[in-house]
Order: structure tokens, then C-alpha cells, then sequence
């Protein structure tokens, strides 16, 4: 990887431990069991299915080609649920289950029974690890359900052992389990790699070790510039600034862009740019090396989100050339990373799979330029608007207490100690969302049965509600809208741009092929599942690929 640019000796010791695991061949004492060594998920947060064939001319032969050509292909895979986000997708990727049965409904949510604010992986009753920083009080407690990596683990009496690994805490934690090794995120604070006291008291001395060699920093260092000759980037539209907003992450808006560190470090704005998933998989690679997963003759399992193709996304939109960049530096990533599991285990002796948690719109700005219907709605701006509404009518302030993910919460509190009745006030609100151009439909959620909407997109509101957790009243924008930006791009909706993303089995029992047939991210983790012959996670709901597991 390009990383090993900045840290040679590194990347000779890493050789060496490649070529010593070469010549160790492992005896399997899977109690007899046919299994792989290693089982890997990778995570690409915020890829779009259609970005496999966009740049696939400018694609390399051994990264997204790999498994193109050699794995099993799920063309047609999509998200059973809304919201499009990434705590809800990267665990629905490693449970099989939905919101409405695992209890992660977005990223924050309020929990109407307490009216507390939560957000998906905190947690106060943790402590950080390798930072004093509030990013390390984390934890999968608020996930209700196991995950296919805790099956693992009891099924082989907690010998298989399961690590976590991910820009995002969210996408280390939900995706490793509950009863995970180890899960590791980046603190901004520092630009290093943490946990929590839930998985550990203290960081191994490997990981302290690359903490002290402040990867970041040499990335921070060097602006980012176009990997190939300005000319090729013909799938995404001329550098138009117009349509980002990378000032959010203190990024300049055109290359070569830098990141304003304004005499500090910026780490946030290191996650919106390409190297950040340099630094994941090289993370990665320093894992496999140390902990040596897979080597003990027991099935063990490795969960990585590469999460900075979500931020770079966000803030410039997929028309960009800065995303059509990243999925090019992206491909040699891979293609240097599959080639460590080649070396380390066998081309054929590991299971890899490669999802995304959800894809994204063009950025409505954009789209309005190209006369395609898009805009904007602001989510904070209408819910000012809505309490001064509420005030009028019902004569008590701040009625609604907060709005994440298209819906929108009341303070029950509020509305209980003023006598208000909950159906009026809840209709009253969706009667001023009706009235909005943007909207498609609008409801309480015992009116979700009698909306007359396809039966696909009514079932996804369904899988994604969770009554303790999701909001009272459900908003759905017409396509192209979003409450987000108006530039970059956002996620969350039902509809094929932000659902329709890729899905690949490789290496182990996986012979090469595709399908157009319509299968759904909870099929991810039954498949392993029935690969592994473990029980399924316990809040399963989707079915087996019998393509890859016969």
C-alpha cells in the first residue's frame, strides 16, 4: 500500500512474517469440521453498486477484477429496512436481522422510554482505552441481537477469536459482536487507534507501537493529488466546486486538496480523504501479523469497514472526481491486501465476503443542473418550524423533542403533564408534512399499514421500526430529495440509490459466478453461517445463498 511509502521497515518485517507463514502449515482441530482458516468481512461504507462498473476500465486485475472475475457476484442485493445509514447497515451485514428485532435504528436515536438521546455504539459505563477521550467510551451493548462472529465463538467454545476494525467506532464495534477479541477505532483527538475497557484494560503493545509512528501525520503532511492523468477521470463531471462541501472537514474544495490542521491536527479531515483507507487495511495487515488470526487451527474472524469512501462521498458527492479517485486508490488497496491473504494463509484457505451498508445520492444541486428532479428539505429548519406550530395550537412549547433519520420524536413528557392528546398532536404534525412539496407521504406509524405505497417500500418502514427507539412520526421525501445538503451528498432513503449495493464471496469453497436474482443484506450472515455449520445469530431473519453455500 502506499502507506508503506512512509514506514520501509515496516514493510520488510512484514515480508519476513509472510514468508515464515508461508512454510508453517496449520493442522485444522476444527473438531473435524471443514472450515477456513480466516473468515473476513469487509465493509465499504457508502459504495454504491454501480461504482463496481464505472471505473472498471481503470480498475487493476487483482482488486475489485478479483473478485469480480473469481468470486461469486450478488448483482441484485439491497436493504430490506430504512434507514440507509451506516450503524443500521453494517448491522444488518453481520446479524441477518432488522432494525425492528436488533434495536439499532439509526445511528442516534431518543429512547422514548427514558426521553434520554442515545447514540448507537455509547456507552457511559466504559471507559476509554488508549486515549482519555469520550470516543473511546463505546460498546455493542445497545445492539439486541448476536452477531454471525458471537456464533462463532460459542460454537467452538470461545476458541475462535473475532476482531473488530474501523475508522468509525460504529462500523469496528456492531460489525465484531458482542463477545468480539477486540474492536479498534480512531480517536480523533490523537489520530490513533483505541477501545474501550468493555473488550480490554490496555492497548496491546503492537497497537501502541503503531500509535507512536503517527501514520496520520505523514498523510496530513502531503496534499492530495490525483492518482492518475487528469484526462482519465472522464466517468465523473469536471472539477466543479460548486457541488461540495469539503470546507465542513476543513478540506479545500479542488486539488490538490489539503487539510487544514489550523497549527493542530485535523483527523477529521483525514477521514474524508482516500488515505484513510490506507490506514485501515494497513492496520489490518499489522493485526494479522501480530495476533496471527487463523494460525491457531481454529476458524477465526476479521471485520473491517473502510470508512473513509463514506466521508470523501459526503463531502463531494458521486459525480466527483474525488470519489472516482478514491475507488481507484481504493482497488490497489485491496489488491495489496488480498495479496497479504494470499501469502499469510492461502489463496484458497480464507472466506472473504464485501458488502456495503448503504450507497448515496448526487447532490441536489447537481441534480437540479441536469434537470433532474432533486432538492432539499431541512430536517432542524422544519422542526422549529413544526414546535412554533404546535405552540400556536396547543399552547406548550418544544412539543417535539428531536428528529433523526426522517422522523420525528415528540416529548412525551411534555405532551403528557399539558394533557395533550398524542393522536392530534401527531396528526397535526403530519398534515403540515402532507402540505410540504418535497414530501411523498407522511404518517404515524399505526398508519403505515393503510399508506398506499408499494409493498416493498412499505415493508422496508416496517423492518426498520423499532417502537421503543424509532420516531413517533415517519417522513418519506420524494426521489432525489434529501433533509441533508444541498451539496456533497447524503443517504438514508429507500430508494434504489441509497439501497442497491454490492455483495462478493471469495477464496474458500467460493466458485466463480454472478446472479441477478434479488437477495438482501440480511442474507450475509446465514450464508456464513451455513459455511461455518454454526447456528445462525439470534435475530436472524434472512435465508442462505445457496450459490455459495449448496
Amino acid at each position: 500500500m502506499r502507506l508503506k511509502a512512509f514506514f520501509l521497515p515496516v514493510f520488510v518485517l512484514l515480508i519476513s512474517f509472510q514468508s515464515s507463514a508461508q512454510r508453517t502449515k496449520t493442522r485444522s482441530i476444527n473438531n473435524g469440521i471443514d472450515r477456513p482458516k480466516l473468515v473476513v468481512g469487509i465493509v465499504v461504507d457508502q459504495m454504491r453498486w454501480d461504482y463496481l462498473y464505472r471505473y472498471y476500465d481503470r480498475y487493476g486485475e487483482g482488486g475489485f477484477k478479483r473478485l469480480m472475475k473469481k468470486g461469486f457476484s450478488f448483482d441484485n442485493t439491497g436493504l430490506p429496512y430504512t434507514p440507509a445509514v451506516t450503524a443500521v447497515g453494517h448491522t444488518c451485514l453481520f446479524t441477518g436481522s432488522i432494525p425492528a428485532i436488533d434495536g439499532i435504528v439509526g445511528n442516534d436515536w431518543v429512547e422514548k422510554n427514558t426521553g434520554d438521546t442515545l447514540y448507537c455504539t455509547g456507552d457511559k459505563t466504559v471507559l476509554p482505552v488508549g486515549t482519555w477521550s469520550p470516543a473511546g467510551k463505546m460498546s455493542p451493548r445497545n445492539m439486541l441481537v448476536s452477531t454471525v462472529g458471537d456464533e462463532l465463538r460459542q460454537a467452538t467454545n470461545f476458541k475462535s477469536r473475532v476482531f473488530g476494525i474501523a475508522l468509525k467506532d460504529r462500523g469496528g464495534i456492531v460489525t465484531a459482536g458482542h463477545t468480539a477479541n477486540a474492536a479498534y477505532w480512531m480517536d480523533d483527538s490523537t489520530g490513533s487507534w483505541v477501545s474501550s475497557t468493555y473488550y480490554m484494560q490496555q492497548l496491546p503493545q503492537w497497537v501502541q507501537q503503531v500509535n507512536d509512528k503517527k501514520m496520520p501525520d505523514a498523510f496530513l503532511s502531503r496534499p492530495w493529488n490525483l492518482l492518475r492523468d487528469p484526462v482519465e477521470y472522464d466517468q465523473s463531471v469536471p472539477e466543479d466546486s460548486s457541488y461540495a462541501r469539503a470546507g465542513s472537514y476543513r478540506i479545500t474544495n479542488s486539488f490538490p486538496h489539503t487539510v487544514n490542521t489550523n497549527g493542530g491536527k485535523n483527523y477529521q479531515g483525514f477521514r474524508a480523504t482516500p488515505f484513510g483507507n490506507t490506514f485501515t487495511l494497513d492496520f489490518a495487515e499489522q493485526l494479522i501479523r501480530n495476533e496471527h488470526p487463523g494460525e491457531s487451527g481454529q476458524t477465526d474472524m476479521l471485520c473491517i469497514s473502510l470508512s473513509s469512501t463514506d466521508y470523501v462521498g459526503h463531502a463531494f458527492g458521486p459525480q466527483s472526481r474525488e470519489v472516482e479517485d478514491t475507488y481507484l486508490r481504493l482497488d490497489k488497496d485491496l489488491e495489496d491486501f488480498f495479496s497479504i491473504l494470499d501469502h499469510t494463509y492461502g489463496k484458497d484457505q480464507y472466506l472473504l465476503f464485501l458488502s456495503a451498508d448503504h450507497g448515496a445520492g448526487y447532490p441536489p444541486v447537481y441534480l437540479q443542473h441536469e434537470n433532474i428532479p432533486g432538492g432539499l428539505l431541512s430536517g432542524k429548519t422544519m422542526l422549529k418550524e413544526f414546535n412554533e406550530a404546535l405552540y400556536t395550537r396547543f399552547g406548550t412549547k418544544g412539543l417535539l423533542q428531536n428528529y433523526y433519520e426522517s422522523q420525528f420524536y415528540f416529548n412525551r413528557r411534555k405532551i403528557d403533564s399539558a394533557r395533550i392528546n398524542f393522536a392530534e398532536a401527531e396528526q397535526f404534525v403530519v398534515d403540515l408534512l402532507q402540505k410540504k412539496n418535497e414530501v411523498l407521504t407522511a404518517f404515524s406509524y399505526d398508519q403505515l399499514g393503510r399508506q398506499v405505497l408499494p409493498d416493498a417500500l412499505r415493508k422496508k418502514y416496517e423492518n426498520g421500526y423499532f417502537a421503543q427507539r424509532s420516531g413517533d412520526i415517519q417522513m418519506i421525501l420524494k426521489s432525489g430529495y434529501t433533509e441533508g445538503y444541498a451539496k456533497g451528498t447524503d443517504h438514508g432513503s429507500g430508494y434504489a440509490y441509497d439501497s442497491h449495493i454490492p455483495l462478493f464471496f471469495y477464496g474458500w469453497g467460493i466458485k466463480p459466478g454472478h446472479t441477478h436474482r434479488e437477495t438482501y443484506m440480511t442474507d450475509v450472515a446465514p450464508t456464513i453461517a451455513a459455511m461455518l455449520h454454526i447456528q445462525m445469530p439470534s435475530g436472524c431473519v434472512g435465508k442462505v445463498l445457496e450459490e455459495v453455500a449448496p
